[in-house]
């Protein structure tokens, strides 16, 4: 007798047969446990570069022009503006015998520790920034799967309490990066490769616990074609008005926080008149202090909004704490205030992180058959912001630059005015309280 759960390779069946799921059951502890880890994983490899890495290298390569740091950025975000969308189309039709997302999950983490490798080996610029392009692409395409398994698996109940876990360890992975960078910024490999080869271990763990279907008989109504996919890269905002206001408010806020991230490990430098080789350990220290805020955050969040039933409150309350956080910090002359505006901006950080990622799976569209379509451009609010903001500070530093000064508390001012529109636009979603 076959498994009723599994289709028959040899029998075909529709894309939204398949994963629809009107009630979901909810998941168990093992399954949180290990997606909590992989996350952390992916985010330890992914967001390390991005908070002190990169910056370290830069500084190691081209002393003189700290402009390159915001170049390469928005290259590796670029990668994942192309490659996300297309990696979520695919994934939504991929037929295989381990399902729809574990093949990606394994593939796009393995072209990530690719990506670090030749950013370690790398002499030059123009290595880092190939490398960082391939790596992004990579590790932003298995951070968006692991959302997408969340969108195919979590029932409504659970989505807060899960995205606060996952949100904690997205907040924790740059502290844990940050303490790596500021004891071996001298060893390049091990900077970039040690994150990477954890990231490794922890999808592959998660990937031998979570069961797919068989997708071998998996079948759409539709063709893909090129035309096709390139139309999946965009959605219609009238026809999924409260997915639309979600994306914007989303793209503001990743957009103040990319300005307020970029430049962090140069700012701290210039505050504390230290090297920005040297500025590794305090980065640190203001993290440890974030790792508290961060916990405070992301579990008041999650679970009161679940438990509320509420999500948008929460959302505006982040915008307007992480604004407050921003201003403390550009008007910061000593490590305690730099700690004081961390605190504000983590706590703000792990709120959003939580209650927004469960708004974007309660408005998600066409979650049957086109969950990781969706989820990826959504992505592209987080991404878009990442790709131009370090461009937009990069250029904003060169001209406001007097004396070789430069004003880096700019683009803290910039975060504060973004973040406290983005927690208002959010008030135009109308299905979710």
């Amino acid at each position: 007798m076959s498994n009723p759960t599994t289709p028959e390779p040899a029998a075909e069946v529709s894309a939204a047969a398949a994963s629809a799921t009107p009630e979901q059951p909810k998941v168990r502890a093992g399954f949180i446990t290990l997606l909590t880890l992989g996350v952390f994983g992916v985010y330890l490899a992914f967001v390390t570069p991005i908070a002190i890495s990169l910056a370290i290298r830069v500084n190691a390569l081209a002393p003189e022009n700290p402009e390159y740091l915001g170049v390469v950025l928005s290259l590796g975000s670029v990668a994942g503006l192309i490659t996300g969308p297309l990696g979520g189309v695919l994934s939504d039709h991929t037929r295989s015998r381990f399902g729809r997302r574990r093949p990606w999950l394994v593939g796009s983490s393995l072209v990530g520790l690719v990506g670090l490798a030749i950013m370690a080996a790398s002499p030059a610029i123009v290595g880092l920034a190939i490398g960082w392009i391939i790596a992004a692409a990579g590790l932003n395409l298995t951070s968006n799967t692991f959302l997408t398994v969340q969108a195919d698996r979590l029932p409504e109940s659970q989505r807060g309490k899960v995205a606060a876990i996952t949100g904690f360890a997205t907040m924790v992975a740059p502290v844990v990066g940050a303490v790596i960078g500021g004891m071996v910024a001298d060893q390049p490999y091990v900077l970039f490769l040690a994150p990477g080869v954890v990231a490794i271990i922890l999808v592959l763990g998660f990937c031998a616990y979570y069961k797919e279907p068989d997708t071998r008989a998996l079948v759409h109504d539709e063709r893909l074609t090129i035309g096709r996919v390139l139309s999946k890269y965009v959605f219609n905002p009238k026809r999924y008005s409260d997915y639309g206001w979600n994306w914007l408010g989303r793209f503001l806020f990743f957009f103040g926080l990319t300005l307020n991230t970029s430049y962090t490990a140069y700012y701290f430098a210039s505050r504390l008149d230290v090297t920005v080789a040297e500025v590794g350990g305090a980065v640190a220290t203001v993290g440890g202090v974030g790792v508290l805020a961060t916990i405070i955050g992301v579990f008041f969040g999650g679970f009161l909004s679940d438990k509320l039933k509420r999500r948008k409150i929460f959302v505006l309350g982040a915008g307007v704490l992480f604004a407050l956080g921003s201003l403390v910090t550009l008007t910061a002359t000593d490590l305690t205030l730099l700690m004081v505006g961390a605190l504000l901006a983590n706590i703000a950080i792990g709120v959003y992180s939580a209650v927004d990622q469960a708004l974007v799976l309660d408005v998600l569209p066409e979650r049957d058959t086109d969950a990781a379509r969706y989820v990826n451009i959504m992505a592209l609010a987080n991404g878009i912001p990442q790709a131009l903001a370090p461009l937009a500070a990069a250029g904003l530093l060169a001209l406001a630059t007097v004396g070789g000064e430069r004003p880096y508390w700019l683009l803290y001012l910039g975060a504060a005015v973004f973040t406290v529109v983005a927690g208002f636009v959010i008030l135009r979603v109308k299905s979710v309280r």
